[in-house]
């Protein structure tokens, strides 16, 4: 089920695609960092018992996931505008700026999966029903918890590479224009569906 989940597309999927597209392999792998390094978060705050707050205050949920679908939609409206500054010298400011957007890239993956309150629902409510509730608690949440970083880590690494491998065609600034213009349109769709989406108590 782990795996279903990882592997289902969501907005970790549409930022790395972009940003293994637009930045190149290294650009990809660090948002895998990011969206990593976002899991081993949502982990801690789930051994720790935040994100159960989070998740059953109503009013802490709904800034969590305002502030995400704001972000998602951010990014996907930045991608396609960045569609319209195109111009043929745009590659020589790419190669000063490469560095630059290199580095956000490991935020971008950061932010899109820590601001996801899906990913703190997904650990209180599927993670759960496989700990003894009278057992302590603590240990079986990191370790499912860091299998599932680990498992994301794997899929979304040879998922850059695959991206990475048909660059080729990926690159070619006509097929690149068309990828770039699908993603922000799907950031901006994630965005906002998580905006609309009813908050439980």
């Amino acid at each position: 089920m782990c795996i279903f989940f990882i592997i289902l597309p969501g907005p970790d999927t549409a930022i790395a695609t972009k940003n293994t597209v637009t930045v190149g392999k290294v650009g990809g792998l660090k948002t895998v960092l990011g969206i990593c390094c976002a899991l081993l978060i949502h982990t801690s705050a789930a051994v720790l018992g935040l994100s159960a707050i989070i998740v059953k205050s109503a009013l802490l949920f709904s800034i969590f996931k305002y502030v995400g679908a704001v972000y998602l939609l951010y990014l996907g409206v930045k991608t396609l505008w960045s569609l319209k500054k195109k111009e043929e010298t745009a590659s020589v400011e790419m190669n000063k700026k490469s560095k630059f957007v290199s580095t956000s890239c490991f935020k971008q993956g950061f932010l899109t999966d820590i601001l996801n309150p899906k990913v703190a629902i997904l650990f209180l409510t599927f993670f759960p029903q496989f700990v003894d509730p009278g057992s302590n608690t603590f240990l079986p949440f990191v370790i499912m918890g860091t299998t599932y970083t680990v498992l994301t880590a794997v899929w979304s690494l040879l998922y850059v590479y695959l991206i990475n491998y048909i660059s080729d065609f990926m690159k070619k600034p006509k097929t690149q224009n068309i990828i770039e213009g699908i993603t922000g349109t799907i950031l901006i769709g994630f965005g906002i569906k998580l905006f609309l989406e009813k908050t439980h108590n």
